[in-house]
């Protein structure tokens, strides 16, 4: 009989300049009064390495599970890849003020200058205020040498791209996209494990101390695709109690599944771990023949799938609404 089970992480939460109270209010994460900007779910970021909250491993850490477990955790091609370097970092994003202008470099220009991977991502957004907008990529062609005009002269804005948005949006980010989060935005982010961000444009703002944070436009020159312009927001077909494709990219694959009846999830062909993040009610996972083995989970909730655990089933408390992520 297989020891391992769906875990759950202790979330590391992020006080942000630009966060706010909502990751409390509308996911039930356990905030004190400070401006928590991050929920970070699942992470391998060095310094940051997510603790298991449940179970016979609860107090591990994610690498020292990857450690002894290896394939049976994050799946056999996964681990030849990446080793105990789990591949995904998975947060939830609270933008009660908008954030910086940035861009993130690739996996080459990462390696090149960081010896650490790149840093595409998606965003799918829970919550939005009526005039919520999201920046991604320019507005208009554009090459290097105009784009540092823009920078310079300080009218960068000009030439940036608003989408307007709104709950169960979805926005591929990959690397080399300028971007930001508008304010009053509530999202979940997937991306590869990666903290390299390089701030273009951060809105003349100070921190509590009085001080600009510190810009990366040089860095950034080399990392931006510019040829990476407006409308990319991705609409959502979803059927009810079917597995819907959003994002198939080389980092990750990302689903949405919205089902209101028992739901049997066969990943024997997949060879990866999989993710579940809880956008709306309630469910339990049954992941073995023993009627005691299940584990339930909620809204705000993430939860990672071992790879050896092919076979499960969701059985829904009332309509449930998850992101379902792996690696292809």
């Amino acid at each position: 009989m297989n020891e391992l089970y769906p875990f759950k992480f202790k979330p590391i939460l992020k006080e942000k300049i630009w966060g706010g109270n909502k990751l409390s209010s509308i996911l039930s994460k356990q905030i004190s009064d400070k401006k928590i900007g991050e929920s970070w779910e699942i992470s391998a970021v060095k310094n940051n390495i997510s603790i298991v909250s449940n179970g016979n491993l609860a107090g591990n850490n994610l690498q020292d599970i990857i450690e002894i477990y290896m394939g049976d955790i994050v799946g056999d091609k996964i681990y030849d890849k990446y080793g105990i370097e789990f591949p995904l970092l998975i947060k939830y994003i609270d933008a009660s003020d908008i954030l910086s202008v940035q861009v993130h470099p690739d996996d080459k220009l990462a390696k090149k200058r960081h010896q650490a991977y790149g840093k595409t991502e998606m965003w799918y957004i829970i919550d939005a205020k009526k005039d919520s907008k999201i920046i991604t990529g320019f507005n208009k062609e554009i090459n290097k040498t105009e784009y540092s005009d823009y920078v310079s002269n300080g009218h960068l804005n000009d030439v940036l791209n608003y989408e307007a948005t709104k709950a169960s949006d979805v926005f591929f980010i990959p690397a080399g996209r300028v971007h930001a989060i508008g304010s009053g935005i509530v999202l979940a982010e997937i991306q590869q494990t990666s903290d390299i961000t390089y701030r273009i444009h951060d809105w003349n703002r100070k921190d509590k101390y009085g001080k600009s944070r510190e810009l990366h436009n040089n860095l950034a020159l080399d990392a931006i695709n510019f040829k990476y312009k407006g409308n990319n927001k991705i609409s959502i077909k979803s059927e009810l109690n079917k597995s819907s494709n959003i994002i198939t990219d080389k980092h990750f694959v990302a689903n949405i599944l919205e089902f209101d009846k028992i739901k049997e999830m066969d990943y024997y062909e997949t060879d990866s771990f999989v993710i579940y993040m809880c956008l709306e009610g309630n469910f339990s996972i049954k992941y073995s023949d023993n009627k005691d083995d299940n584990i339930s989970m909620k809204k705000g909730e993430t939860i990672l799938i071992p790879s050896v655990l092919d076979n499960i089933s969701l059985i829904p408390e009332r309509k449930s609404k998850i992101l379902e992520v792996f690696i292809a």
